[in-house]
């Protein structure tokens, strides 16, 4: 079983401290950051399921960061919990807006954040729960969180590698024809050969392993995912 990874942004360390051990003590894996910099940079390499995010920042508002979030489509469905010590009904109203599913005020009890964080998960799983793809009963993809695993093993794609297999997947059996699945990843601003695209499949299949050979090439046509 995969546990829960949740992030801290937060550039007070014993807060950070305080949280993860309660966090941890619940099962739940944690990654801690004390400023925006080093939180981006881990997000590029893995996709938590919950965030809990401080507004005081050393390099960049927390509302800044949570606007990013929302903005992004690969990280636009994790759930923010907001902390801050500034307790102004302005901020909850801006952070709530910005689309955060919670708020709360330090100081704070950690086993009701705690708590919070199960809450927040729980919502999300029962909308989550109709926003996977299961192939061949051992391939599951993530659509929100951008990820695919294999016997419960994260196989990681590149975000490109995850739209093409998302969009083989969600109607298998299908000809995608090269053309549709550039206008598919880039729309109007594709500027690439659509030659490309074999890179991606190729790339993808190789991740895959033993299920690469579902992805098939229909020769002159495209791909299709097939069992």
């Amino acid at each position: 079983m995969v546990l829960p990874l949740i992030y801290i942004v937060d550039d007070e360390q014993d807060i950070v401290d305080l949280i993860s051990l309660h966090l941890e003590k619940s099962s739940f894996q944690v990654r801690g950051f004390l400023d925006a910099a080093t939180f981006y940079q881990q997000l590029n390499h893995k996709i938590p399921d919950l965030i809990i995010l401080d507004l005081m920042l050393p390099d960049e508002s927390g509302l800044e960061v949570c606007k990013y979030l929302k903005k992004e489509e690969q990280y636009t469905d994790i759930p923010i919990i907001i902390l801050s010590a500034r307790n102004e009904e302005t901020d909850k109203i801006i952070g709530l807006e910005l689309g955060a599913d919670d708020y709360v005020a330090k100081p704070f009890s950690p086993g009701e954040m705690v708590a919070r964080v199960k809450a927040v998960l729980r919502r999300k799983t029962v909308k989550s729960e109709e926003k996977k793809i299961i192939i061949d009963e051992n391939i599951i993809i993530e659509l929100e969180k951008y990820r695919v695993f294999i016997e419960d093993i994260e196989i990681p794609l590149t975000s490109t590698e995850f739209k093409i297999f998302r969009l083989l997947a969600t109607k298998q059996g299908w000809v995608f024809n090269r053309e549709q699945i550039l206008d598919y990843l880039w729309g109007d601003e594709k500027a690439v050969l659509d030659r490309t695209i074999d890179v991606h499949v190729k790339n993808l299949r190789e991740k895959l392993g033993d299920k690469g050979h579902l992805i098939k090439n229909v020769r002159g046509v495209g791909y299709k995912l097939e069992l």
